[in-house]
């Protein structure tokens, strides 16, 4: 490995430090998301709209895995059911395979940016989007066609946002009687 491509001292330091995320910032950021999930929209936009649940909770899975789990998953999946009106427990069990896809991953997912982990957020989300579709198809829904991706699509796009965004409050502030 040549000098250049590895990690310098340097380069270690000037990384972001974060503080703990209290529970209370979490449960806050999961109201907001099932708010965005729940705001009225045209139908040619609800078929772009990312799943901002989901994307939340994957954040903490992936950067507090101890704080988020499959229970938190799927309590906010069986909102999500009863608001949608769809079967219950659709995505109670999506979100859960979700969870424990992240988990898996979840420290592969660290390693890398937020740019380089939107490919495979985006991988779980499809496997989330295809375990909710074969749930309404054997609940004796139609197929809802391939257009229902384009939530993965987005969602895999905006993951990069969000993960941004949650993140700001918990970054630490300079001290001022430092060095």
């Amino acid at each position: 490995m040549s000098r250049d491509k590895r990690l310098s001292a340097d380069d270690y330091l000037k990384q972001d430090v974060y503080d703990t995320a209290s529970n209370g910032y979490i449960a806050l950021t999961l109201v907001l998301a099932l708010i965005l999930n729940f705001l009225p929209l045209p139908n040619y936009i609800l078929l772009f709209r990312p799943d901002f649940v989901v994307l939340t909770i994957l954040y903490w899975c992936v950067q507090y895995p101890h704080k988020m789990g499959m229970s938190v998953a799927f309590i906010m999946g069986l909102m999500m059911d009863v608001a949608n009106v769809n079967i219950l427990g659709q995505h109670a069990l999506a979100y859960c395979i979700a969870v424990y896809l992240t988990l898996i991953l979840c420290r592969r997912l660290r390693l890398f940016n937020t740019w380089r982990q939107a490919p495979q957020i985006g991988f779980i989300l499809f496997v989330m989007q295809t375990t909710m579709i074969l749930i309404a198809v054997l609940g004796g829904f139609r197929f809802p066609g391939w257009e229902y991706y384009f939530a993965t699509a987005s969602g895999s796009l905006a993951w990069i946002p969000v993960s941004l965004l949650l993140s700001v409050p918990l970054k630490q502030k300079p001290d001022p009687n430092a060095l």
